[in-house]
């Protein structure tokens, strides 16, 4: 199905009393133009239509915009300069439900993933390569549900009882594994 992407959207005069987040694009629908913002200056900025007849304008040049722009635009919108991460022990590949880890962490994940680590070689992979490309059951890429409970950390990944699999390394279809010839790891970013 196409995916459709719809800004904001309104007459001159409202567009003019509207002060829009930094890069947030809005059309106004009287000048049939759309205006790009920096988050402080009222109304933004129109752009020109390539149908305006006017010589004194210049096109607009993406590298003509100055390095500070870009620079506060970052340090405003940057949620943290580092990225830190903690990764679990290894962890038999069993049948069970799930599979919950804890760790001692205060603050909320960025996300987190789960992969396997290859114990003896199978489907085209060596020792210690870590796969994030498997499946369980028929489900693959399975995603980790996270939450913060105690100053903890807490991640679980559903299995259902089913069995894990891998995509082969080479050919990329999928293969079964073997469960004690791989482990699983999981990391949190945050």
């Amino acid at each position: 199905m196409t995916r459709i992407l719809q800004i904001r959207r309104g007459t001159a005069a409202q567009n003019d009393n509207f002060t829009g987040l930094a890069g947030e694009i809005t059309m106004d629908t009287t000048n049939k133009t759309v205006r790009i913002h920096d988050g402080t200056t009222l109304g933004g900025f129109a752009l020109a239509r390539q149908t305006d007849d006017n010589p004194s304008s210049e096109p607009f040049d993406i590298n003509s915009v100055s390095s500070e722009f870009w620079t506060q635009l970052f340090a405003t919108y940057q949620t943290d300069k580092s990225i830190n991460s903690l990764t679990s022990t290894d962890m038999p590949i069993l049948t069970v439900p799930y599979y919950d880890y804890t760790f001692s962490c205060q603050k909320a994940p960025i996300f987190a993933k789960a992969f396997l680590v290859c114990q003896t070689p199978e489907a085209g992979y060596s020792i210690n390569e870590e796969v994030c490309a498997f499946g369980i059951g028929d489900y693959a890429y399975p995603q980790l549900n996270t939450y913060i409970s105690n100053n903890e950390v807490h991640t679980r990944l559903f299995t259902g009882n089913q069995s894990f699999w891998v995509f082969h390394k080479t050919d990329g279809t999928k293969t079964a594994i073997t469960a004690d010839k791989w482990k699983l790891k999981i990391t949190v970013y945050y």
